[in-house]
C-alpha cells in the first residue's frame, strides 16, 4: 500500500531556494585521502554526481597523505615534516608519483562508472584531467630544504571554467608542474584554494572525520565563522599538527579573503553529509563566510509572503493579534526582520507616537527552529535604535506570553493609562494584554 510522506514533500519544498541558489554555482570540492579510503566514498561519489546533475559545476581535488605514508611505511622510508609541510626527497617523491598516479586513475574509474547500485545509476560524468597548475620549488626554509614540495605558482582558471562551461568534472592531483619541465608534489588544501580562487568559485568544500569538526567548548559544531574568527581558532591549534582542521582553516582563510563568498568543512562518516549542508538552512558542518549568512534589514513587499509564513502560527496560537495580507502591505515599513538565506526566521514592528514620545514593539515573531539564541535580543535593540532615531523617550510593548522575556529584559510593568491616548482608545479587552515599558537610553 501507498502512503504519503509528509515529511519528504516538506523537505523537498525547503530545498527549493537551495536548489536555486545552487544552479550554476562553481564549487571546488576537496576530497582528503581519508575520504577515499573511507566506506563512504562510494556515497560521497553519488552525491557529487546529483549536485553536479542540479546545475553545479565540480572542480575535484583530491589528497593523497594517508596512502602516502601507508606506502612510505611499507618501503621502510622515514617521513619527515616541517611547519606541517612535507619534506620530500628523491624516494619519497617517487613513492607519491606512484600513489598519486594509481589514485588518480582509481578515482576517474570511480567517477565514470555509471554509478552502479546508486540513486544516480546511469549518471556517468566526464572527468578531465591536466596540468592545470603551475608550481614552483618551497626551497629552504629556517635552513630545511624542502627539495620536491613545492608552492602553487599560477592556476589555469582559463581552461578550467572551459572544462566545466563543457559540463565536464575536472580532477586535479596535489601535484604541479614547474616552467622547467620539474614536479612537484603541493599540499591539496593548497591547490584546492589557489584554485577556488583563480576560477571565481562560489563555494570551496573540504571533507574530514567527525573527529575533526570544528566544535566550540561544549562539543556542538560551530556552523558559521568569519575569516578572523578561523584566524583565532587556527592559532590555538598546535602548529606540529597535521589533520585536517589545521589545513582546512588555512585554505578557508586565504579563499575567503580572496573572494570565495563560502567554504564548508563536512563529514565524510555521516552519510549525506553534502547534500544536508547544501540544501538545508542550517546545514550539518561548518561554514567560513565572509558575511553572515543571517542578515537584519527593514522588510520590503517582496518579504510578505515569507513574513505571513512566520507569524500565522502565532496567530493562530493567539499569541499575536491577525494581520491580514493587506495589513502588512500597508505596514511593511514598520518592519525590522531577520533573514537567513532569503528567508525571514524573525521579525518585530516599530509604531512611534510622537506627541507622547513612545514607540510601540509589535509582532515579535521568532521562528521555532532558530529561538534560544539571542536573535530576540538584536530585533528589540534594533527597533530601539530605531525609535532613538526619531526621537522616542519609551519603547513598551502589549503581550500575553511572553511576559517573563520582556522583563528579563529590562522592561517594566505599566498600566493602560501609559499608553498613547490612540494606543488607550484601540485596546483590546478580550486579549487583556500586558504591558510593559522600557526606557531608551541615549
Amino acid at each position: 500500500m501507498r502512503v504519503n510522506n509528509d515529511s519528504l514533500v516538506e523537505a523537498f519544498r525547503h530545498s527549493a531556494p537551495y536548489l536555486k541558489h545552487h544552479r550554476g554555482a562553481t564549487t571546488v570540492v576537496l576530497l582528503p585521502g581519508s575520504v577515499l579510503a573511507s566506506p563512504q566514498i562510494d556515497n560521497i561519489i553519488s552525491d557529487l554526481a546529483l549536485i553536479q546533475s542540479l546545475g553545479m559545476k565540480l572542480v575535484l581535488v583530491f589528497g593523497a597523505k594517508e596512502q602516502i605514508d601507508e606506502e612510505l611505511a611499507r618501503e621502510k622510508i622515514e617521513t619527515r615534516f616541517h611547519k606541517r609541510i612535507r619534506i620530500t626527497d628523491d624516494r619519497t617523491f617517487a613513492v607519491i608519483k606512484k600513489v598519486c598516479g594509481i589514485m588518480s586513475i582509481d578515482l576517474t574509474t570511480k567517477l565514470s562508472m555509471g554509478l552502479i547500485n546508486t540513486p544516480m545509476q546511469g549518471s556517468r560524468l566526464n572527468v578531465v584531467s591536466g596540468n592545470y597548475v603551475t608550481a614552483r620549488p618551497l626551497g629552504v626554509v629556517d635552513g630545511i630544504d624542502y627539495m620536491h614540495s613545492g608552492m602553487v605558482r599560477r592556476v589555469d582558471g582559463e581552461n578550467i571554467r572551459r572544462e566545466l562551461d563543457n559540463n565536464s568534472v575536472v580532477l586535479i592531483a596535489p601535484v604541479g608542474y614547474s616552467i622547467a619541465g620539474e614536479t612537484f608534489c603541493i599540499n591539496s588544501e593548497q591547490i584546492a584554494a589557489s584554485v577556488a580562487v583563480a576560477i571565481k568559485a562560489n563555494k570551496l568544500i573540504t571533507y574530514c572525520s567527525d573527529e575533526e569538526l570544528i566544535r566550540d567548548r561544549n562539543g556542538d559544531v560551530i556552523a558559521e565563522m568569519f575569516p578572523s574568527d578561523a584566524e583565532k581558532y587556527l592559532e590555538q591549534i598546535d602548529p606540529e599538527t597535521h589533520n585536517s582542521t589545521c589545513r582546512y582553516l588555512s585554505a578557508a582563510i586565504e579563499s575567503s579573503k580572496e573572494g570565495v563568498e563560502r567554504c564548508h568543512l563536512v563529514s565524510y562518516e555521516q552519510n549525506g553529509a553534502l547534500i544536508q549542508e547544501l540544501f538545508t538552512r542550517d546545514g550539518i558542518g561548518t561554514q567560513i563566510v565572509r558575511e553572515s549568512a543571517e542578515t537584519v534589514c527593514r522588510a520590503t513587499i517582496n518579504d510578505i509572503p515569507s513574513l505571513m509564513e512566520l507569524i500565522r502560527p502565532l496567530e493562530e496560537q493567539g499569541i499575536l493579534v491577525h494581520r491580514s495580507r493587506e495589513k502588512l502591505e500597508m505596514d511593511i515599513d514598520h518592519y525590522v526582520i531577520i533573514k537567513r538565506d532569503g528567508m525571514v526566521i524573525a521579525s518585530a514592528a516599530i509604531y512611534c507616537y510622537p506627541e507622547e514620545k513612545k514607540a510601540e514593539l509589535a509582532c515579535v515573531a521568532i521562528n521555532p527552529n532558530y529561538r534560544g539564541s539571542n536573535r530576540g535580543i538584536v530585533l528589540i535593540n534594533k527597533i530601539e535604535e530605531l525609535a532613538r532615531e526619531q526621537g522616542m523617550e519609551y519603547l513598551f510593548v502589549l503581550t500575553t506570553r511572553s511576559a517573563h522575556f520582556f522583563l528579563e529584559k529590562g522592561f517594566v510593568s505599566g498600566s493602560i493609562e501609559d499608553l498613547p491616548k490612540e494606543k488607550q482608545d484601540h485596546y483590546n479587552y478580550k486579549r487583556m494584554s500586558k504591558i510593559f515599558f522600557r526606557k531608551i537610553n541615549y
